[in-house]
Parts: structure tokens; sequence; C-alpha cells
């Protein structure tokens, strides 16, 4: 049975390649993450089978910012998808809008705090508040578990912080930025390992190019799965 805490990120061409490395790692894989990436190339028809045809589970992380009727509004729709997952900027506008689209549907809405490819310098340049990078997720997490957010998305460094925030109780941490033992950072910054990541606090973590971009996808994505073998699912 497949370990669900591990998220692959399908960030591939297209629907077709997305399908076929899904088909290479068949029953060992059985959550898979679809971005904006391949949203053009088919991706919520990719979504759509995954669940459909295959049994998988499917978060849509396309990270939506707009006005609240406009958020609300491709909520809406995204929700038909039957995705298990939506992400959304942090603002708590757009978390609340979002929550108010997801409707009935059983799709969780997690607000994306600070990029994990981002550092210090990054929020400078984009002229967010001086602090430090952790203290200014954490009050963004915090923002959004207020407005409603089911869980956040932040830096696997960030997670045991999230973690005992007392109003993550019972919400999901989503970790991106997972390296395993030996892959290169690429254009992530704030990353740490799988195991590490899990033992932090995070329910998932998602994986990406150490996996599709590996020689051997299959063997890449065992390795990963024997790093957080060494970390119990969280009670």
């Amino acid at each position: 049975m497949a370990d669900d805490r591990l998220i692959v990120a399908l960030d591939l061409a297209d629907a077709a390649a997305g399908r076929a490395l899904a088909g290479r790692l068949g029953a060992m894989v059985g959550f898979y993450k679809i971005g904006l990436g391949m949203l053009a190339g088919g991706g919520l028809g990719l979504a759509r089978a995954l669940r459909e045809e295959e049994g998988k589970r499917v978060f849509l992380d396309l990270k939506l910012f707009d006005i609240g009727a406009t958020v609300e509004a491709a909520v809406r729709g995204l929700a038909r998808t039957g995705a298990d997952f939506l992400t959304v900027h942090g603002d708590p506008h757009v978390v609340r809008a979002a929550a108010a689209g997801r409707g009935a549907s059983a799709m969780r809405i997690l607000a994306v705090t600070v990029l994990t490819s981002l550092d210090r310098d990054d929020l400078d340049a984009a002229l967010i508040r001086p602090g430090d990078v952790a203290e200014i997720v954490a009050a963004r997490a915090l923002a959004a578990l207020l407005a409603g957010a089911d869980g956040v998305i932040a830096g696997p460094r960030e997670a045991a912080m999230l973690r005992a925030l007392p109003e993550a109780a019972g919400r999901l941490v989503v970790a991106p930025g997972v390296r395993p033992a030996g892959a290169a950072a690429g254009d992530q910054k704030r990353i740490a390992g799988p195991a590490a990541a899990l033992a932090a606090g995070a329910d998932h973590i998602v994986v990406g190019r150490p996996i599709w971009a590996a020689a051997d996808p299959v063997a890449a994505a065992a390795a990963v799965l024997a790093e957080m073998a060494a970390v119990p699912p969280r009670g």
C-alpha cells in the first residue's frame, strides 16, 4: 500500500508525460501534485483521470490569488475535479473566498505562506515587511488558519513551529522543498530531507524533480519512501 505522506509533483510538460510517469510508479505512489506548469497541457483532465481511473489522490497546486468573487468562482469549478487538496495564497480574504467556493465538497484548502524558493533577500525585493522569514511564515499561517484554511504550505524547516500553533490542531502541514539525500537543491532555498520534514510535524511532503528528473524514477521514489519509513505516521 502506498504511503500517501509522499506527494509526487508531476512538474512535466503535459498530461501525457504525467500519466506515463504515474504509470511507471504504479502502486508505489498514491498521491500526485499537478501545478500551474501543466495546467495548459491538460492538467485538469489528468487530475480527473488519476482520480477516476487510477484511484489516486490529487493535489492541485494552483496558488490562487485574486479578488474574493473570482477566487470563489474558480474554486467552485475546481471542486468538480474531485481533487483532494487545492492551494491558494494565504491572504485572509483569499482563504475565506476559497472556503466559500469549496462548498460541501471534501476538497481541502491549503494556504501558501512564503514560497520555499524565497529567502530574506527575495522578500526585501518584493517589499515584504522586515523580519525573520520563519516568523513571517508563522504569522501568515496563523492568519490563514483563522480565516478557515484546512492547512498550510510551508518549508520543511518551519513545520515544527507551525505544528506547535494551537490553531494548527487538526489541520494539515504540507512541506514542499524536500530533498532526499544526495539530491541537488535546485531552485529551492529552505529545504530539508524527507525524514526530517516528517519528524518536524509535516503531514505530507512534496517531492518533484528528484523523482521525475531521475534516470530511474522508480528507484528514486523507493529511496524517498525508504527515508520516510524511519518516521512513523502521525497519530
